[in-house]
């Protein structure tokens, strides 16, 4: 055994000995990055996450909603309403109008063919003629007859004629007498013929009996219309007039209803075509009968705004109110759900969805209850905003929010 060089040895102050080969610590950084992320998740867990809402949008409301007492629907009709057509049978050969013309009363819309009728008129105007020259002839013969009466009467009273000659200037004048009233109802009969013949005449043409617009033509140039619409190939009318003055809705209200409605109650009309205006309206009748398939009652409400636009058969929304709207109540406002609205400190406010994902919130001023929804007004609101739905109590202005379904 070697003798060993005791100057070598040397204790290391690590634990190992001196010249020992040293051992990776890897052990003890994986821990040590364990645990830093271990914190990380820790604090990344502490931060508030996306706070899960619904959201509603800014709407449109009428102040006048406040007062409904009952919705319904209907059209909108024409009371004063003609169908012009000739009292006779024949073709259309000229036809004056079109639809949207707007026509006064006793103008010629249509006229039919009517040289056979023409024709008839002028001899029914030359036999009234020939009828008074037969009166005149007639006035003559009794005229001259009277004289002679005249004169025989007086040669008879100084005896220079017989009586027989007095009866016979008589029976003259009676003759003549007769003669001139058989004349006279001769022209007379020849005086209504030429009527009825001028009546055929005026039938072949065809007038607008009030003022109103055309709004539909039923036949064209060479059409034959009759009064017997059944007729084959043959045209009732040739036009349809409508006076717009006397536009109004027939609403079908329902029966159990029916105590609600009066007539002068005021009403509110809203037509599709237009569903963003309102019209004033009031109930006209109440039709004093009852739809049995439908248990409802027509009710006619006239238009108290008139409006060009406003066309027969447009469909129309009622609503019977419980006082009448006057123009302060004419203009839409904004409106949101109850539930948008939020007290805070005293002060309404609600909350609005920002571009980033965040909440922002708008202090409003919250007005009355429009029905299902309340009147708002806040800067920078406009319609269609999206605004958060019954927001959580805590949630704060500029919070990150996770937007659910829209009611």
């Amino acid at each position: 055994m070697k003798d060993l060089d005791l100057g070598k040895l040397r204790v290391s102050r690590d634990g190992r000995l001196s010249g020992a080969p040293a051992k990776k610590t890897l052990f003890s950084r994986r821990n040590l990055l364990l645990a830093g992320g271990g914190l990380l998740l820790a604090a990344w867990a502490l931060i508030p996450g996306p706070v899960p809402v619904q959201t509603t949008q800014v709407v449109s409301a009428w102040p006048s909603q406040q007062f409904v007492m009952l919705n319904s629907t209907g059209y909108v009709v024409a009371r004063r309403k003609a169908a012009v057509a000739p009292k006779g049978t024949g073709r259309i050969e000229w036809l004056g109008v079109s639809e949207g013309d707007f026509v006064k009363a006793g103008t010629v819309v249509a006229r039919l063919e009517g040289i056979d009728v023409e024709a008839a008129y002028q001899a029914a105007v030359a036999n009234t003629a020939v009828a008074v020259a037969g009166v005149a002839s007639a006035q003559n013969e009794l005229d001259d007859a009277q004289r002679n009466l005249d004169r025989i009467n007086i040669l008879f009273k100084k005896r220079l004629v017989s009586l027989m000659n007095l009866q016979d200037a008589k029976s003259r004048h009676a003759r003549a007498s007769a003669a001139r009233a058989s004349a006279q109802a001769s022209l007379e009969a020849a005086k209504a013929n030429e009527a009825h013949a001028r009546s055929a005449v005026d039938y072949t043409v065809m007038r607008a009996p009030f003022d109103g617009v055309v709004i539909a033509r039923a036949a064209n140039v060479g059409d034959i219309v009759t009064s017997l619409s059944s007729a084959a190939d043959a045209k009732g009318a040739a036009v349809v007039i409508a006076d717009m003055s006397t536009l109004e809705v027939d609403a079908e209200v329902s029966e159990s209803a029916l105590a609600q409605i009066k007539a002068g109650q005021p009403c509110e009309i809203v037509l599709d075509a237009f569903p963003d205006r309102r019209y004033r309206g009031e109930v006209a009748v109440v039709v004093p009968a009852v739809n049995r398939s439908s248990a409802t009652v027509t009710t006619k409400v006239r238009f108290l705004d008139t409006d060009p636009e406003i066309l027969p058969d447009m469909s129309a929304r009622v609503a019977f109110l419980s006082q009448a709207v006057d123009s302060a109540n004419q203009q839409p406002v904004l409106a949101v759900s109850p539930e948008a609205v939020l007290e805070a400190e005293g002060k309404a406010q609600v909350f609005k969805t920002g571009a980033d994902g965040r909440a922002e919130a708008v202090t409003v001023s919250a007005g009355r209850l429009l029905g299902g929804v309340r009147e708002i007004a806040g800067d920078g609101l406009k319609l269609g905003d999206s605004l958060l739905l019954a927001a959580p109590g805590a949630l704060k202005n500029g919070a990150r929010i996770k937007l659910a379904e829209s009611k």
